[in-house]
Formats: C-alpha cells, structure tokens, sequence
C-alpha cells in the first residue's frame, strides 16, 4: 500500500497496528487522513475487515470516513463496523438484548422522551415542578449514568439539596424504562457494560469480533465508553485511539481528559505518536491559538507547526455592542466576497450559545446574504414528526408508555387526562404496559362505555398495523400508517401557516423514509427508527450548500472554513460564567482554541463593549483570552473611529505564570469606567487589603449587592459591597 503521501509522524501512526496506540493529533494534522489509511493499512496486512471496529462521535464522520477507506480499498470497507458509539453499542443489544431482560425492539428515548417521563413520575409522586425542576433531575440522572453510578448508590456520590428525591425519582426512572422496554442514550453505553460483565460468554464473542479497535476523538470519551473500550480491548489488546486533549470542551455532557492524559498509564506498552505538523491554518492563526491553549496546565506536551504561509494578521475587532458586531461581520463578508471573490460557504460565524445567532440572522437577511443554523430545532425533534415517530415505535414496542401517551388522544378521540389516570391504574394494579391494560379496560367500572370503547379502537388500529408490518415495503406501510390517522388532512383542513409547515414536514418524513429504504432495501423499520433517533444536529448540516455557517463553537469542532468570526469574547461569555475553577476555565480556552484552529486563512475576533439582556444594554469586559494572545499575530480596531490613550498594565497570572499584558492598540474597559463614577462590571477598584482589581460580576441591589472582583495578584473574590468599601479608580 502507498504510503508517499504521509509524514513520518504519520506513516508511524498508520504502520503501528500491534497493542495501544495512542495517536494525539493536534489540530489540522490530518487526523481523518490517518485513520482511513491506517484501516486501509490493517486491510492491506490481510486482517479481515469484520474484525475491525472504529468508533467516531458522528455518524457524518463515520460516513464520509468510509466513503474515503471504500475509495481506497474497494468493497472490503463495506464489512466494516464503523460508528458512533451509541449506534454501535445499540445494535449489539438488538441482538443481546434478551439477556438483560429487553426485548430486540426496544425503544430509545431521546432527551424530550426521557424529559417527559420524568414529568410523568414527578406528577405520579406529587411532586410540583416549582419544587424540583425536571431537567435539573434529568441533567442529574444523566451525569450519573455517565459516571456509572447505579441509583442504589446515587446519595453517597452526590451532596446537596433534593438528592434523596432524586435517588427517589432516578430509581423509578429506571423501573418504568425496563417495563417500557425502552433505553435513555445513557442506557446505551451503560447495558452493553452490563451485559458484558454479566455474560462473560457475550464479552468473549465480541472480543473474539473486534480484533482492533480504532476510537476517534478520545478526548471526547467518558467513563462507561472508556471502560467499554477497556473491556473489549482486553483480549487483543489492540486499540488505537486518536484525538487532542488541547480538544477537549465536553466535559458538561461526561467527557473526561483524563482518559486521554491518562491512556499510556491505563493501557500497558502503550505507544505515543505526536501529530505536531498543522496543514490546515497559516501561521498567523496558529500563532494566536498556540499563545492562547499554552496557558492550560493539563496538557499533553507538543509543539503544534506548519508550513503554511503567514498570511494576514488576525483581526481583534471592538465594536459599540452586539448588533454593531453583527453589522461590522455582515459588512466583512460582503467586503470580502467581492474583493477576493469568496462565496459564502467559505465562511463561518461562531458563538458561545445559540441565543447569540439572532443579530448575525437579522445583519445577514438585510445584507441579502444567504445562511444556515447549525443548531436549530432539529427535524426529527419537531412536534408532528415526534407524533408520527411515536406510533411507528408503539407498533414495534407496544410496552412503550412514552408514545402511547404521547399519541392515545392525537388525533383527538375524547380520551383526557382522567380517563388515562384511570388506565394508569389498571397498568399499574396488573403490571402492565398502558397498552396491554386495554385488554382489562372493560371490566373497569371508573370510565364510561365511549371512552373504553375509543380505547379499544386505538388498540385495534395499532394491532392491525403490527400484523401486516411485513407484507408492504417501507415506506408504503408508514404511508398507509399517516393516511390511516389523517394528520394530512388535518393540517390541511386548518389551512393556517403554522399548519401548512406542518403538513410539509410531514411529507419530508414520508420522504425521508423513502429514500432510507431504498438506501437500505434490507432494512427495516426498527432501523429506521434507530437512526432517526441517534442522529445529531451536526449530522443535518448541509454542508454543501453556498450559505454562511452560523453555529456554536462545540458544534464547529472537527470543521474547517477559509474564513471564521469567533464573537461575543466577552467576560461571562467566553469564557461563559460557571463556577471560575480551573478546570471549567481550562476547557473554556480550549473552546477558543477550537474555534481559533477552524480558520483557514483568516480570522477574526470580536467582542462587544455592550450587549442586550433582557432588553436592556449592559457594559462588557473583554475575554481573557484576547489578553493572553501574542501581540505578533494580530491587529487591533474598532468599529469607532474614536482616540484612546491607554497605558500598558499587568494583570492576572493565569496558570503559566506569565504576566498578561493589556494591548497598547485598543481601549481597555477598565478605563471606561473612570470617568463613570457608578460601579459597573470592568470598573477598576482598590481594596484596603486585597489590593487593585477588576470588578467581573454584580448581582443584587441596595444594600445586598455583591461583586466578584479579579485582583492583580491572579485571585478573585466575592465581595458584599456594603461592607468591602471598595474604592473606586
């Protein structure tokens, strides 16, 4: 196999196919390329391509990277198992799943299915939403399942307020899945683990399967997939793992670097390449992330290069405040596009949280420039589509309460609240699915005739359906279904703008069904399902289409543009305001760094000087991290054609211990402040003891108001200002 087109890091990466590798590939090293041709090299070495496992975080990357292995070795790449983690692991419990007490069609829920069953129990246990905010449980769920902690156990892991109620209301969570034979996303990672320690016969077979084991962006794993990975790479002991903890900005969905800091230690004879060489950004760009991501004590040592040109410097803009950022960016791609005849696909607008988007969509549509959201609410997520989806499970899993309740009155039949409460009772006196307790509905005294009856005719309709799921291809059977409940005709009927987008998203699904199955022509409906529901928002990206990409900076990871806004670098948005310890602060810079190492060949840096909140315009800071960039790599401007004379000053240590200093070419906000006498955030103050510092946050009012102030000595602290006697700069 030719291998001429690699570096030698590269080719290292590629040809060390025995035991653990672990390969961290800085940013735009041609981490993709080295993935593809080392499957492609085990390929060559006549290892069987069933026996290859490769784990990617999307299911596009897990795509385009086997169209790329397919042009490289033919049809082999078709045996392949290559996935995401959670479509790999769900269609091995397909086939294991009566082992551990589900059946084949079992349902997943997504985050809404999960949301409303944990509405559904609070509502059981009367327990108000005021008292304990669903998501809050279901955040608090979820970060126990990604840290393997069993309800049993959840009270000595977990202190602070409500926690007994949360074990209370997790136990019962996870009750009314198995009895709804239904998995949460979290369940997908956890049961496999389950299932393969209680079957080590089960742990063998797939140990047997996967001789090697390849696992794209490491740093993203957390800790059921690493210890997932543990085990099946137990018997081989061949794994390779690619990813850059300098990458690593999940850690609020259970990602945990230590997994990728820690592999040489974990994995015995590990092997460690370096990918050090950048192909993708020019020096100019590289320079401002490097000076940045230094600042991050947990870190593998490298020394990201490249030999790309300079090319321009990159911009630090200031503008007067959100919606003059978004006309300044509006402005620079029109510029831009005319002068050195870039389309608009070549560029990329990115933020800290989706809220931001609006004044980049308000700027674009008035400067007629066309653009797409990553991030928006997601097709498969919107009302009547999740209706549709909901009696396509029922018809496989008829034990799914979720989507029974969801779809028992829609359309509606007369059947409220009252008459399910009563249903409720029936399921729970017999142990049964809402849907198997139709089957008792008439000699229940607590509802009238009509309405068991309309019960019954929803039972009919749906057993009807189950039984001819096999005589009609596809996307007949789910015609047949939509036309059976009359949806088309409802909306249709409304006639109302609302109602005609959905009627239209109705018939996107019908051809979205149509083109899965011929696709697919040997798949089936619970595959359908499977997908629909395991598919990401970066998944949906239209990347081929001529538009400027707005999206977060998480969504931009793995992305490349000629050209990219990073905006809103603000104090309290980048890096967003949580709990100021290192390790969120840690991942914050590396999210700016993500974004830094997107751009192609220029970028530009923006942050406002005010931003509107709840309709109201409040004074900014500048990130941090504008502060920590190396002079030699950028240039400084505003959107005001104003003069300022600012002095050069030290601030904070931050982690490295080097000194960050203000730039000379731009207005620091704390000099704003002086000739303001009211505290605002930026405003520079003195402490008797602590010092000078920098007011960061206010909160409260009168004589309750508080600050957190920054002081130069690189600490902050929580001040109440009727007492600290702050003064004033």
């Amino acid at each position: 196999m030719n291998l001429g087109n690699l570096n030698q890091a590269q080719k290292e990466a590629v040809t060390s196919i025995d035991g653990p590798v672990l390969v961290v590939a800085g940013a735009g090293s041609g981490k993709t390329l080295v993935l593809t041709y080392r499957i492609a090299y085990l390929i060559s070495q006549q290892i069987d391509a069933s026996r290859i496992l490769a784990l990617t975080f999307t299911n596009k990357a897990a795509n385009e990277m086997k169209e790329r292995i397919r042009n490289l070795i033919g049809s082999k790449a078709d045996y392949l198992t290559m996935g995401t983690f959670h479509s790999t692991f769900a269609k091995i419990l397909r086939i294991e799943a009566p082992k551990i007490s589900f059946t084949p069609s079992y349902s997943i829920y997504d985050t809404d299915d999960s949301l409303s069953l944990i509405k559904n129990i609070l509502q059981d246990f009367d327990i108000s939403e005021n008292f304990i905010n669903p998501r809050v449980v279901q955040s608090k769920i979820s970060n126990a399942k990604n840290k393997m902690i069993k309800p049993i156990d959840y009270v000595n892991n977990f202190f602070g307020m409500n926690e007994d109620k949360v074990k209370i209301i997790y136990e019962e969570y996870q009750k009314r899945l198995l009895l709804s034979n239904a998995m949460d996303f979290d369940d997908l990672l956890l049961k496999p683990i389950e299932l393969f320690e209680n079957h080590n016969d089960v742990l063998k077979k797939y140990q047997n399967k996967f001789n090697y084991i390849l696992v794209d962006e490491y740093q993203d794993t957390n800790t059921s997939q690493y210890y997932l990975l543990k085990l099946l790479s137990d018997g081989s002991k061949n794994i390779c793992v690619v990813g850059d903890d300098a990458q690593s900005i999940y850690k609020w969905r259970g990602a945990d670097i230590r997994n990728i800091l820690d592999f040489t230690r974990d994995f015995s004879n590990a092997k460690l390449v370096r990918l050090e060489q950048n192909y993708r950004s020019t020096k100019s760009i590289l320079g401002v992330a490097g000076s940045v991501i230094r600042r991050n004590a947990n870190q593998i040592e490298k020394n990201l290069w490249t030999q790309n040109p300079v090319g321009e410097k990159v911009e630090i803009r200031e503008c007067i405040d959100d919606r003059d950022e978004a006309n300044y960016i509006c402005k620079e791609i029109t510029i831009r596009m005319i002068s050195k005849k870039y389309s608009p696909k070549d560029f990329a607008i990115l933020y800290r949280t989706n809220a931001q988007s609006r004044s980049f969509e308000e700027s674009l549509i008035r400067g007629t420039i066309p653009y797409s959201i990553v991030g928006g609410v997601e097709f498969y997520k919107r009302k009547e589509v999740k209706d549709v989806l909901a009696y396509l499970r029922l018809l496989i899993n008829p034990k799914d309460n979720e989507s029974f309740l969801r779809i028992i009155n829609f359309p509606s039949r007369g059947i409220g609240d009252i008459s399910i409460s009563h249903l409720k009772k029936v399921a729970n006196d017999k142990n049964l699915s809402l849907f198997e307790a139709i089957d008792f509905i008439r000699e229940y005294e607590g509802i009238n005739d009509q309405i068991k009856k309309n019960f019954i005719s929803f039972r009919d309709m749906i057993q009807k359906y189950k039984a001819v799921i096999e005589k009609f291809s596809l996307s007949e059977f789910v015609r047949s279904i939509i036309d059976e409940i009359g949806i088309l005709k409802i909306f249709k009927e409304e006639n109302t703008e609302d109602s005609l987008n959905r009627y239209e998203n109705i018939i996107q699904l019908i051809n979205a069904v149509q083109e899965f199955s011929k696709s697919n022509p040997h798949k089936t409906l619970v595959d359908f399902l499977n997908d629909v529901t395991l598919i990401s928002e970066i998944d949906n990206w239209a990347d081929k289409a001529n538009s400027v990409t707005l999206m977060t900076l998480h969504s931009a990871k793995g992305l490349e543009f000629k050209n990219v806004f990073i905006t809103g670098c603000e104090e309290g948005l980048l890096p967003l305001t949580r709990d100021s310890n290192t390790d969120d602060l840690e991942e914050e810079r590396r999210l700016f760094y993500v974004g830094c190492t997107r751009a192609k060949e220029s970028l530009c840096v923006s942050f406002a000087r005010n931003r509107n909140r709840f309709g109201n315009l409040y004074p900014q800071t500048r990130s941090r991290f504008i502060d920590e960039i190396d002079d030699n790599f950028v240039e400084y401007g505003s959107t005001q054609l104003l003069k300022f004379s600012v002095k050069r000053k030290k601030i904070r240590e931050i982690v490295s211990g080097e000194p960050k200093i203000s730039h000379p070419h731009m207005p620091s906000y704390e000099d704003y402040s002086q000739e303001n006498k009211i505290l605002t955030i930026g405003s520079k103050v003195q402490h008797d003891v602590f010092g000078n510092g920098v007011v960061r946050q206010l909160s409260g009012f009168g004589d309750s108001m508080k600050a957190v102030v920054e002081f130069e000595e690189g600490f902050q602290k929580h001040l109440m200002l009727k007492f600290a006697k702050l003064k004033l700069l």
